[in-house]
C-alpha cells in the first residue's frame, strides 16, 4: 500500500543523507593531522583513512544501486544508514590504525547502499532540476559544516568525535525514512545478478586498489600494475557478462543508450579528481604549509563551501533554460582559471592574496558543474532503473575521487597537483561538447515544476 508524502519531506530526507555522507568526508580531512599523531599513522598510511572509505564506496555502489531497484529504495536507504552509523561508532572508538581503517571501509559499504537509494528516491520523486540543486547544495553544506565542526571538535574535544557525531544523525534519519518513504518498488522483483556483481565489484576494487598503491610504490611496480591489470580484465568480463549472459543484468547496458548517461558518467569520473584537489589538498596546504590549526583550516575553507552552496542552487534553476552544455563550459572555465591561479600563487602566497580568490573561483566551477552532471547522468532513465543509474553515477564520481587522490598524492608538490586539476577541468569541458548546445539535460524530463507528492520506492 502506498501513501502520498509531501515532497519537501522526502527532499529534506535525501538532502540530509547527502549532508551526512559529505559531512563525514570533510570532517575527516580537517582531523587527519590529529589522527596521524594520536594513532601513529605513516604518511602513506594516513591516506587510507580516506582511501578505505572511497574504495568500499566506489567498489560496492553498483550492486548497491541495483539492490535498491530490486529490493526497495527504503530498505536499502535504511540499511545503509544503519551500517554507516554503526561503523561511525566503531571508528570513534578505534585505538589503532588498523581498526580505524576497517571502520572506514565499513562506512564506505554503508554509503554504497545509501547513496544510490538516495539518488533513486530523488530521481523517481521529482521532475524539477532544482531538486538536484538542493541535493548538491546539501553536500556543500555538509562540506562547510564539516570543515568548521571538524576543526572545532578536534580542537575542543578530540578527533574521535568527528565520527561519533554521525550516530545520532543516522538514528534520526532512519526514523524519518521509516515514516516518510513508502514500501513500493519501482523495479521488478528478482535475484541480484551475482556474476555481474562479483566481476564488477572485484574489477572496480582491484583497479582502485592498484592505483592507490602508487603512493608507496612506482607505477611500474607489480603491486600497482598487477591489480590494475586484473581490474581491467575483470571489468571487461563484467561487460561481456552483462551483454551476453545475464538475464537481469546488474547494469543493463541499454542505459548507455539514454542520451547523456555515458557522457555524464565520463565527466563525473574526471570531476572526482577535481573535488579531491580542492577540498583534500587545500586542507593539507593550509595546515602543513601555512601552519593553520584544524579549526583555522576549517574556517579558511568555509567561504568556498558557502560559495559552492549558493552557486549550486543557482545552477539548478538555470539548467532548464541555459542547458547543460553552457553551464558545464562556464563551470570548467572557472575551474581552470582557479586552479591556474593556485599554481601561480604557489605555496608561499598569503591566504587572501594567494588562496581565497582561487578557492572561491574553483568553488563556483564545482557549483556549476556537479549538480549539472548528476542531472545529465540520471535524466531520462526509467523509474525501475533509477537506483542503478544513481549507483552508476555515484560510482563514477567515487572512482574518480579515489584514483584522483592516488595520482595527485604522488605528484611533486602542490603546484603540480593544482596544475593536473586544471587539466581535468579542460577534459570535462571537452566532453561537454558532446552534449546538445541548448535545452535540458539530454533525455531528461526535468521540468521547472515539482510533483505535488512523492511516492517513493522502498522495502
Amino acid at each position: 500500500m502506498t501513501r502520498a508524502v509531501p515532497g519537501w519531506t522526502v527532499l529534506a530526507l535525501v538532502c540530509a543523507c547527502q549532508f551526512m555522507v559529505i559531512l563525514d568526508v570533510s570532517i575527516v580531512n580537517v582531523a587527519l593531522p590529529s589522527i596521524q599523531r594520536d594513532l601513529g599513522f605513516t604518511a602513506t598510511g594516513l591516506a587510507w583513512v580516506v582511501n578505505g572509505y572511497l574504495l568500499a564506496f566506489a567498489g560496492f555502489m553498483l550492486p548497491g544501486g541495483r539492490a535498491a531497484d530490486l529490493f526497495g529504495h527504503r530498505r536499502m536507504l535504511v540499511g545503509g544508514l544503519a551500517l554507516f552509523s554503526a561503523a561511525s561508532l566503531a571508528a570513534g572508538l578505534a585505538s589503532t590504525p588498523e581498526v580505524l581503517v576497517a571502520a572506514r571501509v565499513a562506512q564506505g559499504l554503508g554509503a554504497a547502499a545509501l547513496a544510490p537509494a538516495t539518488l533513486a528516491v530523488l530521481n523517481t520523486s521529482f521532475q524539477d532540476a532544482r531538486a538536484f540543486g538542493a541535493w548538491s547544495a546539501a553536500g556543500g553544506v555538509g562540506g562547510m559544516v564539516g570543515a568548521i565542526a571538524g576543526g572545532t571538535i578536534t580542537t575542543g574535544l578530540s578527533w574521535e568525535w568527528v565520527f561519533l557525531i554521525n550516530v545520532p544523525i543516522g538514528a534520526a534519519l532512519i526514523a524519518v525514512a521509516m515514516v516518510s518513504l513508502t514500501a513500493t518498488r519501482t523495479g521488478r522483483r528478482g535475484a541480484l545478478d551475482l556474476t555481474g556483481a562479483v566481476t564488477g565489484t572485484a574489477g572496480l576494487t582491484a583497479l582502485v586498489w592498484g592505483v592507490m598503491q602508487s603512493a608507496g610504490h612506482g607505477w611500474t611496480s607489480g603491486r600497482v600494475a598487477g591489480p590494475v591489470a586484473a581490474g581491467v580484465l575483470l571489468l571487461a568480463a563484467f561487460v561481456v557478462v552483462e551483454a551476453r549472459f545475464a538475464t537481469r543484468p546488474m547494469v543493463p547496458l541499454r542505459l548507455f543508450g539514454v542520451p547523456g548517461v555515458a557522457a555524464g558518467n565520463g565527466m563525473l569520473l574526471l570531476s572526482g579528481g577535481i573535488a579531491i584537489a580542492m577540498w583534500y589538498f587545500t586542507s593539507l596546504l593550509l595546515q602543513d604549509v601555512h601552519g593553520y590549526s584544524a579549526l583555522q583550516s576549517g574556517l579558511g575553507q568555509t567561504p568556498a563551501a558557502v560559495t559552492f552552496v549558493v552557486v549550486a542552487r543557482l545552477a539548478a534553476g538555470l539548467l532548464p533554460r541555459a542547458g547543460a552544455r553552457a553551464l558545464l563550459l562556464a563551470g570548467c572555465a572557472c575551474l581552470v582559471a582557479g586552479f591556474g591561479w593556485l599554481v601561480r600563487a604557489g605555496a608561499g602566497g598569503g591566504y587572501v592574496t594567494g588562496l581565497l580568490g582561487p578557492m572561491l573561483l574553483v568553488a563556483v566551477g564545482i557549483g556549476l558543474t556537479f549538480p549539472t552532471l548528476m542531472a545529465v547522468a540520471t535524466a531520462g532513465v526509467p523509474g525501475g532503473d533509477a537506483g542503478t543509474a544513481g549507483g552508476l553515477a555515484g560510482t563514477a564520481s567515487q572512482v574518480g575521487g579515489a584514483i584522483g587522490l592516488a595520482v595527485l598524492a604522488t605528484a611533486g608538490g602542490y603546484g603540480v597537483v593544482f596544475g593536473l586539476a586544471a587539466g581535468l577541468g579542460v577534459a570535462v569541458a571537452a566532453l561537454s561538447l558532446l552534449l546538445p548546445r541548448h535545452g535540458r539535460p539530454p533525455g531528461g524530463s526535468l521540468a521547472p515544476q515539482e510533483r505535488p507528492a512523492a511516492s517513493t520506492g522502498g522495502g
